[in-house]
């Protein structure tokens, strides 16, 4: 089978974005299950926080299984249980029904989010990938937005689990396509730099700083996205006066307009730099999360006019380091342990990042109120931008390989 890179990352765009809908289908319909279920704000954050669990502790296993076994085989058997898990939805009565599906649905998406980077890797050499990993997170404001659109307007119409449906069928479309008519890229194919023990051996990724900064700059990026992500739409509509289906209108099609063209201009600014800088990919996501940080307090403490413009520019600069952080993330380690160190990235991520944001957030704003829960967010905000500065120091040049690849 011919490999074609532009299907296969085409395909995993598209995945990506109705994996994307799914995920942000729950916000848009939050107050509606919250009202139904009758529980707190704390129990409802509980449910993203659930199923960054299972997706965490799913990780470790889809990593291991990958750099060892058939790639495509493990990709199309996660996409095929959480386009499943989705069809569940139509048999959940109570919240504790909900919680076990959306546990399902985490599980699941652990093999994507591991190894669409890792194809995206294999695809395209290190200088390109800032670019193409762009292209393949365009899915996340696109489908995010989507998923608050489908929500706010299905929601109240039909019911809250009538959007969940919208995910599940083009899920299992995409992953037969991807069985069918992609073969699975050539490990390390395209790789240039020079195999190292903390870059190839997952002993040596312990000591990685390339890795463990840009790792844990983008936990508290995580931490930050995946509060405000599933706390916003309810503050427009709780604090700021708004109907659910306009809350979620409004933040979606800001959420897709700016998540397009920052991500677009991320990917386009990092390949432009990283000619004169090798530490490209670590500036521009710093200096994006130092300049997103006063727009988001002035969008959740400012005047009501100024309110979407802040929530806009905030957006565009928090979604300007998606291609360049992942990008810097891939580079930094070879591919002989890529899907191991992804899967150690996202567990780490998500433990730090928005497993538990939602619910932090929650309890703030049960105990106080929920324009003060947001602070937890651009505390992560600010540690994110330090963290990632620092990391520039420890960037890999981008060098021809000198040795050959060594066993992990």
């Amino acid at each position: 089978m011919k490999s074609r890179p532009w299907l296969l990352l085409t395909l995993l765009t598209a995945l990506n974005f109705f994996n994307y809908i799914d995920r942000y289908v729950l916000m848009g319909v939050q107050p509606l299950i919250q009202a139904e279920f009758k529980v707190n704000d704390a129990a409802m954050g509980f449910l993203t926080t659930a199923f960054f669990i299972c997706y965490m502790v799913a990780s470790p296993f889809t990593g291991y299984l990958s750099d060892r076994f058939n790639r495509r085989a493990v990709l199309i058997s996660g996409a095929f249980l959480w386009s499943a898990a989705t069809l569940l939805t139509a048999f959940t009565w109570s919240y504790r029904d909900f919680l076990i599906r959306h546990v399902i649905v985490g599980i699941g998406e652990a093999t994507f989010g591991i190894l669409a980077p890792v194809y995206v890797a294999d695809l395209y050499s290190e200088e390109k990938r800032g670019k193409m990993l762009s292209i393949l997170y365009l899915a996340i404001p696109m489908g995010a937005a989507l998923g608050y659109e489908i929500g706010g307007w299905l929601g109240p119409l039909h019911g809250w689990r009538a959007p969940f449906y919208v995910a599940a069928v083009p899920g299992v479309l995409l992953t037969a396509a991807i069985w069918l008519f992609t073969p699975e890229p050539v490990r390390g194919s395209h790789d240039k730099l020079a195999f190292t023990p903390e870059r190839g051996t997952l002993a040596g990724l312990m000591k990685n700083p390339a890795f463990w900064t840009g790792t844990l700059g983008m936990a508290m990026l995580t931490f930050a996205m995946g509060g405000i992500s599933v706390w916003m739409p309810t503050f427009l509509s709780r604090e700021r006066n708004m109907s659910l289906a306009h809350a979620n209108y409004i933040f979606g099609l800001v959420t897709v307009v700016t998540g397009l063209l920052g991500t677009l201009v991320g990917g386009w600014l990092a390949q432009r730099m990283l000619k004169k800088n090798h530490a490209a990919f670590y500036f521009i996501s710093g200096i994006s999360m130092a300049l997103a940080l006063p727009c988001a307090v002035y969008a959740v403490f400012g005047p009501q006019n100024h309110l979407i413009p802040a929530i806009a520019m905030a957006e565009f600069f928090l979604f300007l380091n998606t291609g360049p952080l992942n990008a810097a993330i891939v580079n930094s380690i070879s591919a002989e342990i890529r899907a191991s160190a992804l899967a150690l990235n996202l567990l780490v991520i998500h433990l730090l990042g928005d497993a538990g944001s939602p619910t932090l957030m929650g309890w703030i704003s049960d105990h106080s109120s929920l324009a003060r829960s947001f602070i937890a967010a651009f505390v992560a905000m600010f540690f994110s931008a330090i963290i990632l500065f620092y990391g520039m120091r420890f960037a890999p040049k981008l060098e021809p390989r000198t040795s050959e690849k060594q066993p992990a």
